[in-house]
């Protein structure tokens, strides 16, 4: 099968604790949890999560190499943008806060305007914008 619209996407990061990341991004952003591995102490083998809503194209894996881990080092520019499609609910981003999240200026003031920008224990900024998107 080709790459097309219908492909599964994984988006793969880093992470320093995957308990923090998993605080945020599933009690935080309400993602579910589709996969954990721990590694158990063996070498060459890497813990990791995967989470994301069950129908979604898209999930995100993080990884954690508890014999070399590897530190995120997200830039600016590196966001994970969800499209509300309405005004972001007060009440998610406190809860987002609450599980670890730090709501931050965008480097990119457009995303203020549109929407509000959090960053997750990892340094990896979350974009909640209040746009709706559509590749049509």
């Amino acid at each position: 099968m080709p790459a097309n619209a219908m492909s599964h996407v994984r988006i793969a990061r880093p992470s320093r604790d995957l308990r923090a990341a998993e605080r945020f991004w599933v009690s935080g952003l309400d993602l579910g949890v589709l996969y954990r591995h721990e590694a158990d102490g063996i070498p060459g083998r890497h813990s990791l999560l995967m989470v994301g809503w069950p129908q979604a194209a898209w999930h995100l894996e993080l990884v954690h190499d508890p014999a070399a881990p590897v530190d995120p080092r997200p830039t600016p520019e590196d966001l994970l943008v969800v499209y509300l499609g309405e005004p972001v609910p007060d009440a998610l981003v406190e809860r987002l806060e609450r599980h670890g999240g730090k709501r931050v200026p965008a480097h990119n003031p457009y995303w203020d305007t549109w929407g509000v920008t959090l960053q997750d224990p990892d340094g990896y900024l979350l974009v909640l914008s209040s746009r709706s998107w559509s590749n049509e």
